[in-house]
C-alpha cells in the first residue's frame, strides 16, 4: 500500500529535508508538511498550516489518511517556548490516538533538553503506547544537533561573545550531524524499529576546546549562576534559548548516551564523529563578527548582562 506520511515542523531545515527524503522513497505515495509558519521551500511535499492553540492537526490527520506521522516539531526550531514545545507534541499525540489510519510515530526528542522537558515529552509519549498499543511508537533523543546550515539555542549558546560555563566544569559535548540526524530520522520512518533511542556521533568533545576552536570566551560561574541567567532571561533581557542551553550544556546531559540500541535496530551508524560534526560547524561559521571597533560581537549575550549575572550570583 502507498504510504501517506505526514511530517510537523517543516519550517526548521532538518524537517524539510527529512520530508524531502521521504518523498523520494519506494512506496512512499504522498508527504505533507505541517507547520504554524511556513517552510522555506516545498520541493517533494505539500505544505499545510496548522495552529497549536486549536483542533486543525487532527482534521488533517483524519483528511490526509496518513499511517506515518513523525513529530519534528512545531513552530519550535527557533524558540526555546517549552509551553509551545509542549503543547505542540500533545496535539500530534492526541491526533495520532484519534485516527483511524495511523499506524506508525516517530518523534524527535533530545537528549539535550532540561530533564523536565524531556521527561515530559517522553511521558505522554509512553501514555499513547498504553492507549494505543497497535500503534508502533519510536523516539529518537538526539545529542546536539549542529552543522553548517544549523540554527539552534546550541548554536546561539556558542556564538555569544561571552560564554557562561559551570565553575570548575568542563563538560563532554556529543555532537549530531545535521546529515546524521535526517539520515536516522528517515531510516526509523520506514523501518519497524520501536522503543527509545540515543543518536549521537561517537565520541566527545570537552567544552573548552569547543570555544577556543571559535573564539568564545568562557565566563565560569557557580551552578546557581545559571539558575539566575534564566530567570534574566524570562523577565526578556536576553535570549531564553540561550540561557537554558548554558545550564543543558554545562551539565553534561549528552556526554553517556548509549547508541548502540539504534546501531543495531536500524544496521547503521553516524557517518560523523562528535568532533568531525562541530568542526563542519565551526568551518561554516568562518569568522567571528567584528563591531566598529574591530572587537567581536554577537546579539545574543553581552558584557551588561554578564555584569548583572555576576552581581546576582555573588549577592551583591
Amino acid at each position: 500500500m502507498a504510504r501517506v506520511v505526514l511530517v510537523t515542523g517543516v519550517s526548521s531545515p532538518l524537517a524539510a529535508r527529512v520530508a524531502q527524503a521521504l518523498g523520494a522513497e519506494p512506496g512512499v505515495r504522498r508527504v505533507i508538511g505541517v507547520d504554524s509558519a511556513p517552510p522555506a521551500a516545498t520541493t517533494g511535499f505539500d505544505y499545510t498550516h496548522v495552529d497549536l492553540h486549536d483542533e486543525s492537526l487532527g482534521q488533517i490527520v483524519a483528511d490526509s489518511g496518513a499511517d506515518l506521522v513523525l513529530h519534528l516539531g512545531l513552530d519550535t526550531a527557533h524558540s526555546a517556548n517549552r509551553e509551545d514545545n509542549v503543547l505542540g507534541t500533545m496535539r500530534v499525540l492526541t491526533a495520532a490516538q484519534r485516527s483511524t489510519t495511523v499506524r506508525r510515530l516517530v518523534v524527535r526528542s533530545s537528549a539535550t533538553l532540561d530533564a523536565d522537558d524531556a521527561a515530559e515529552v517522553e511521558r505522554h509519549t509512553r501514555g499513547l503506547q498504553r492507549r494505543r498499543p497497535d500503534l508502533e511508537v519510536a523516539v529518537l533523543r538526539f545529542a546536539n544537533l549542529i552543522g553548517p546550515g544549523v540554527d539552534t539555542p546550541l548554536t546561539r549558546y556558542l556564538d555569544s561573545r561571552v560564554v557562561p560555563t559551570v565553575l570548575g566544569s568542563d563538560p563532554q559535548v556529543r555532537f549530531l550531524h545535521e546529515d546524521d540526524g535526517v539520515e536516522a530520522l528517515v531510516r526509523m520512518a520506514v523501518s519497524d524499529g520501536t522503543g527509545f533511542f540515543d543518536v549521537a556521533g561517537k565520541d566527545s568533545v570537552p567544552l573548552s576546546q569547543c570555544l577556543r576552536r571559535i573564539g568564545g570566551h568562557r565566563f565560569p560561574v557557580p551552578a546557581s549562576g545559571l539558575r539566575v541567567l534564566r530567570g534574566v532571561a524570562r523577565r526578556g533581557r536576553i535570549d531564553y534559548a540561550t540561557a537554558s542551553t548554558a545550564r543543558a550544556v554545562s551539565a553534561g546531559l549528552a556526554a553517556s548516551l548509549n547508541t548502540g540500541e539504534l546501531e543495531r535496530v536500524l544496521e547503521w551508524i553516524p557517518a560523523h564523529s562528535s568532533v568531525e560534526a562541530f568542526e563542519s560547524y565551526a568551518d561554516a561559521r568562518g569568522p567571528r563578527r567584528r563591531d566598529g571597533r574591530g572587537r567581536p560581537q554577537s546579539s545574543r549575550l553581552r558584557p551588561v548582562h554578564v555584569l548583572a549575572l555576576a552581581k546576582a550570583t555573588l549577592g551583591r
